[in-house]
């Protein structure tokens, strides 16, 4: 796993309480929720005390694991469903980070992010969890691992694969990669599942 800060600001704020209250209401024991996710025990901590934000699958494997969106890890506050979600800057991370913002309706079966991914923060592990994932490239170039087969995809290029596929995202061109992601909300015991010999941090 590599450190990888969100956004904006607004959306950083208090990100590790969250996932520590969230990982109470579920029960869970640190090493319990790290196991789950495919992280160390002593990784999940720094997230908690926001010494580290996580990557887009490590965000996104903790909002499965504790039955909760990635939107309401963010801090955003559910209300009236609006249909219509503003754009604005992807903010750079703290540490040069993944950074995210959101591009869909919260409380829907699908969750829509805008991403930035740097070229030099990778994450290693490969993914495989139940439900579908879209991407659609809108400035640099993509290494999209799905299986045992590598796709590079330029702007303007999309994949559309199921989850149960193994897949891992990088970026492959030299001011990293900006994309939108949709995915659907499945969840399930077996929920995140991390494969090959990543390293545990």
């Amino acid at each position: 796993m590599t450190e990888s800060p969100l956004g904006a600001e607004q959306e950083v704020a208090g990100l590790g309480a969250r996932l520590r209250e969230r990982r109470g209401s579920s029960r869970l024991t640190l090493e319990a929720a790290a196991a789950r996710v495919g992280l160390s025990p002593a990784y999940l901590s720094r997230l908690e005390t926001g010494r580290r934000q996580p990557s887009l699958p490590v965000l996104l494997g903790l909002a499965r694991a504790y039955g909760t969106s990635v939107a309401e890890l963010l801090g955003e506050q559910a209300g009236a469903p609006d249909p219509v979600v503003r754009g604005g800057a992807i903010e750079p991370g703290r540490a040069g980070g993944w950074g995210y913002r959101r591009a869909g309706a919260q409380g829907r079966a699908m969750q829509a992010l805008r991403v930035h991914v740097p070229p030099s923060v990778q994450d290693a592990v490969v993914r495989v969890h139940p439900g579908e994932e879209w991407l659609f490239v809108t400035k640099g170039r993509m290494r999209l691992t799905l299986g045992e087969r590598v796709h590079l995809l330029d702007e303007g290029d999309s994949a559309h694969f199921d989850s149960l596929t193994p897949h891992c995202i990088a970026a492959d061109s030299a001011s990293g990669l900006d994309l939108i992601f949709v995915h659907t909300l499945v969840q399930s015991p077996g929920g995140d599942l991390c494969l090959g010999d990543a390293p545990r941090l």
